[in-house]
């Protein structure tokens, strides 16, 4: 079921987890399930553990929304989604180019835990190299976050595997459609003895690997192919200890694609064409830029649950990486630089968390996080000489060579206290600190407090207060770069390039849910968010690989309500949000900018590129017999773009685009064949009313390029239980 959760655990999940810190019954008084039938003891002791490693974390007082597994089934195009797509059905989640979405006005921001375990950045754009298959539920946590949550902090995107123990078995599948699409798939998980195991790979082959830049349905030069791959196996060592160990694997490999009937239009000066070996003209179609990107990862845990103590310590690793080959020629001609950029990134990192059932009022918890990644950039640039006249002095590219290394350290540790002052109200109140060291450095202690109030059996209301200090993304560009391109093609207009620093915000939420009835629920959820050194990123080149850069202040408010309703065969739900999201004065990264938009920008509050004032997402789904009617929408008043004024100058994002929505349906059947499982066929019919909607259209500050959300496509699978 997709559902916005509760902002205090409910009656339920309250007594799990008290049962979580006082388990000391014997895994041989194994409880028979809902069917009747006594468990086997180590699926006892894997349930048990799984709720003491979910009372570990906290989501007191921030707003949580759950897709579990039965609710992404259920959406069009099921499991064979990108994740991407499944969040985006969340509250306030607005869709980007390249695959990106933004949470609440925040451009990436986003910190991914698997299991509770935090997943060290990588630097890939478009991959996924998470897949909807390994997830057992996705919770999405924002707003004013409880202490354990910190350095991303624009959402927490936590999600929990799939269990072979508990829910054993799998699928192999074959999917594919429009766009030629085809993805076949496995899934399976088991257990034998204390070995529990989960395991999951599929390939994409499609030709839309990136959104269109033109609308058309199929683009041109737009093919990719995609591997991802994902294995979880855990060992009960006992009642009250479990080793876990998780690997995961992604690659790949995407055309850029072009736009027909377009020419270059850089010129010298004196208004002849730039000439490149001779060459002038160069057609649009025939450019041919690519990008490869590799992430893998690998997370060894150690969880230990006994009688009021419950810990996990955990090691990961990640490695990632993101090449970009140019067009030469083309690159040149169009752009005034072609670069093959190569990015790589080596992380690791040390976490542990514990929580203590002090009494009945008080819940402590604790952590430590600790990462090192080292990052490596390598480019070589192609670019025309300018004599200081402004005209080219040479036809013969000249290469730039631009490498470069560095490694940032970041030191975490939280403590916090869960207080249930009275029954009908509790506060979680804590402190945490943060230090990093990278190519800019910085610290800071951050209270939190946050109170949930039961105000009537079916009303809870909950207002929390948080500082955040959120360091710059791994990915900068040295200062040294843009000297080194003084007189060339790609020369910048503003020279200045200060490094991007932290961001300090101060963040404050407060929210209604009501319960009306049994199956229908409602909520509203406010926050706003000051912030000194907002951070942004932007595309500000030919490879598609993001800069930060800081607004000297920020602003962000908005509002959110949501609602869904659960019947038996019947569940619907419905998100509706509000915006505004603003910036004044870059003051990192200025050589990315015109001094006309610094100037502007530097005494005026503009949009931030990513804001969409109003976002809606909802759908529906019907189980008749084996059947099941899916469908769900996307609705938004469009991100930003440049106003053009009638002198000739434009405001910084000061238009957007049009309002668009995309309704997706689906319908899938489920055949049981004796003896032999069951066969699911499913049909998919994606943007249905095949609306043609601009995500960009290439202008605002830091936006590369124009993107269309995809045309109607038609999918077909078919999946055999295993």
């Amino acid at each position: 079921m997709l559902r916005f959760q509760s902002k205090a655990p409910p009656l339920a999940l309250a007594l799990a987890v008290s049962i979580g810190f006082q388990h000391p019954a014997s895994a041989l008084d194994a409880p028979p399930d809902s069917s009747g039938t006594t468990l086997d003891p180590i699926t006892v002791i894997a349930q048990r553990l799984n709720e003491a490693r979910n009372s570990i974390q906290t989501q007191t007082g921030a707003s949580t929304y759950v897709i579990d597994e039965q609710a992404i089934a259920s959406q069009p195009g099921g499991d064979n989604q990108l994740l991407n797509q499944v969040i985006m059905q969340a509250p306030d989640v607005a869709q980007d180019s390249f695959g990106q979405f933004h949470v609440r006005g925040e451009h990436n921001g986003l910190q991914y835990r698997l299991n509770g375990i935090i997943l060290p950045e990588g630097i890939s754009v478009f991959g996924q190299s998470l897949d909807p298959r390994l997830i057992s539920s996705m919770t999405l946590i924002d707003g004013a976050l409880p202490a354990e949550y910190g350095l991303r902090t624009a959402g927490i995107i936590d999600l929990k595997t799939k269990s072979g123990v508990i829910d054993p078995g799998g699928s192999i599948s074959i999917y594919g459609g429009s766009h030629g699409e085809v993805t076949p798939s496995f899934n399976y998980g088991g257990s034998s003895g204390s070995i529990n195991y989960f395991v999951s790979g599929d390939f994409l082959h499609s030709d839309l690997g990136i959104e269109s830049p033109d609308g058309s349905s199929n683009p041109l030069h737009d093919h990719t192919k995609q591997y991802h791959g994902f294995a979880y196996v855990e060992d009960i060592l006992d009642e009250q200890n479990r080793l876990s160990v998780a690997l995961s694997t992604s690659t790949g490999k995407f055309q850029i694609p072009n736009r027909a009937g377009l020419e270059p239009v850089i010129a010298n000066a004196n208004g002849s064409p730039l000439a490149v070996d001779g060459q002038t003209t160069y057609p649009s179609e025939a450019l041919d830029e690519n990008q490869r990107e590799l992430n893998h990862f690998a997370v060894l845990s150690w969880q230990h649950s006994q009688g009021a103590f419950d810990v996990q310590t955990s090691v990961t690793a990640r490695y990632s990486s993101l090449t970009f080959s140019p067009d030469e020629l083309g690159d040149l001609l169009y752009d005034g630089v072609a670069q093959q950029a190569y990015k790589q990134n080596v992380a690791y990192a040390l976490q542990s968390d514990g929580a203590y059932k002090l009494d009945d009022k008080h819940t402590l918890r604790a952590g430590i996080f600790v990462q090192s990644d080292h990052s490596k950039s390598a480019t070589t640039s192609q670019v025309i000489a300018l004599g200081a006249d402004g005209n080219q002095i040479g036809y013969v590219p000249e290469s730039i060579v631009d490498n470069g290394g560095r490694t940032e350290w970041i030191e975490s540790f939280y403590l916090q206290d869960e207080w249930k002052l009275i029954p009908a109200v509790t506060v979680n109140y804590g402190l945490r600190f943060d230090k990093f060291t990278a190519f800019a450095s910085g610290h800071q202690v951050s209270p939190r407090v946050n109170v949930v109030w039961q105000a009537l059996p079916g009303t809870i209301v909950h207002g929390g207060y948080a500082r955040y200090l959120s360091p710059p993304p791994f990915e900068l560009v040295g200062n040294e770069t843009v000297a080194k391109f003084a007189n060339t093609t790609a020369a910048a207009e503003v020279t200045q390039a200060d490094t991007p620093q932290a961001e300090q915000a101060n963040y404050y939420d407060i929210g209604v849910q009501q319960k009306i009835a049994q199956r229908f629920t409602v909520g509203l959820d406010t926050y706003y968010k000051q912030s000194h050194n907002l951070i942004d990123e932007g595309q500000f080149g030919a490879p598609i690989i993001l800069t930060p850069f800081n607004y000297a202040h920020g602003k962000q408010y908005g509002a959110e309500l949501t609602g869904n309703y659960t019947a038996d065969a019947f569940s619907a739900y419905l998100n509706l949000a509000y915006q505004s999201a603003k910036g004044k004065d870059i003051d990192s990264a200025q050589f990315n900018f015109s001094q006309a938009e610094l100037n502007y920008i530097a005494t005026h509050y503009i949009h931030l590129d990513h804001e969409q004032r109003i976002t809606a997402s909802g759908g529906a789904s019907y189980l008749w017999r084996e059947t099941r009617f899916s469908a769900d929408l996307l609705l938004g008043s469009g991100l930003r773009a440049d106003q053009e004024l009638p002198d000739g100058d434009s405001i910084p994002n000061g238009a957007h685009l049009p309002y668009y929505t995309q309704v997706n349906l689906g319908v899938s059947h489920v055949f049981h064949i004796d003896n032999a499982g069951t066969l699911t066929a499913r049909f998919d019919l994606i943007n249905a009313f095949d609306k043609i909607y601009e995500i960009r259209d290439g202008t605002g500050v830091g936006v590369g390029a124009p993107q269309f959300g995809p045309r109607r496509g038609f999918f077909v699978g078919l999946s055999k239980s295993i």
